[in-house]
């Protein structure tokens, strides 16, 4: 009898260490969950984004608080810049995972009275078509064909040039050179203007042609940066190309030619106010050399 009372509370705690262990047992380790119900004040996010294998944790957290916010709120990268402190630069790189994976849409619209405004979508289930708008990118690439049919190969449609940018008459070494260095110091202004080599080179021509035109740096940088759009920024190097041919400034004044006895030294630039000048050697224009010995 005693025996067999003995034997009993074992299995019964077998049962229930069981049990324990499906809903997670707070000494095998792991996650628990200490969870509440909301009834006010909650958004749905789906797994697909909380759990998502390629994108970012900021994108992810990105993409949550922008599912939480009311419709009308604005998105652009100035005001997320200003609710978050990750940043300008990793908040669109964010924004354009969550653009790549579906997650949003961004299309430019005129709006009446002439002004161009950025309408942004947020997806809460990429590929799935709603009542508002057409089915996103995603699902529009996964109705193709898997295979191109003979006849019809699906290749990917080339880029669109950069629009052409004006070129200066004497492409001296120093005055490329210098269009090259503002071109790459532009990320200072905004660092949406982190250009690639090939932009740049497309593009060092066109500046140039301004500091042939006895064009300073600073106005130079100041005309490219001056007024940029707060969103919406997606090729940067086409907005700076379309600036440097539209708003080209005349030329100097006309000039009694060089006589051919007298040799034409190079251009140099200021080491005080970064303008091209010509000179035998490099150093300071004529007007930062008469600037310091006054200030002297």
């Amino acid at each position: 009898m005693d025996t067999k009372n003995l034997s009993a509370p074992p299995h019964a705690q077998s049962r229930i260490a069981g049990d324990k262990h499906r809903k997670g047992h707070p000494h095998s380790g792991g996650l628990t969950h200490d969870n509440t119900r909301h009834t006010t004040r909650f958004t749905v996010i789906g797994n697909h984004l909380a759990q998502h294998p390629e994108l970012s944790l900021l994108a992810i957290g990105l993409a949550v608080h922008i599912q939480s916010l009311p419709v009308g709120a604005r998105v652009d990268i100035k005001t997320l810049t200003a609710r978050f402190s990750e940043g300008a630069t990793r908040i669109a790189a964010a924004l354009r995972e969550l653009e790549a994976h579906g997650y949003l849409r961004r299309a430019r619209e005129r709006v009446p009275g002439g002004r161009i405004v950025t309408r942004t979508v947020s997806c809460n289930q990429p590929g799935r078509r709603t009542g508002h708008g057409a089915a996103p990118e995603p699902a529009a690439r996964s109705a193709r064909p898997p295979h191109p049919t003979p006849g019809h190969p699906r290749t990917r449609a080339p880029r669109k040039p950069l629009p052409a940018v004006p070129h200066p008459s004497c492409s001296a070494p120093a005055l490329v050179q210098a269009a090259a260095d503002l071109l790459a110091d532009l990320r200072r202004d905004d660092p949406r203007l982190l250009l690639s080599t090939c932009d740049s080179a497309h593009l060092a021509p066109g500046v140039a042609a301004w500091l042939e035109r006895d064009v300073s740096p600073t106005a130079v940088r100041h005309a490219l940066t001056i007024d940029l759009p707060s969103e919406g920024l997606r090729r940067p190097a086409a907005l700076l190309a379309h600036r440097l041919a539209a708003q080209l400034p005349p030329p100097p004044p006309f000039r009694a030619p060089t006589p051919p006895s007298v040799a034409r030294h190079p251009l140099q630039t200021c080491d005080g106010c970064e303008r091209a000048f010509r000179a035998p050697e490099p150093g300071r224009c004529r007007d930062c050399r008469v600037a310091v010995p006054t200030a002297a």
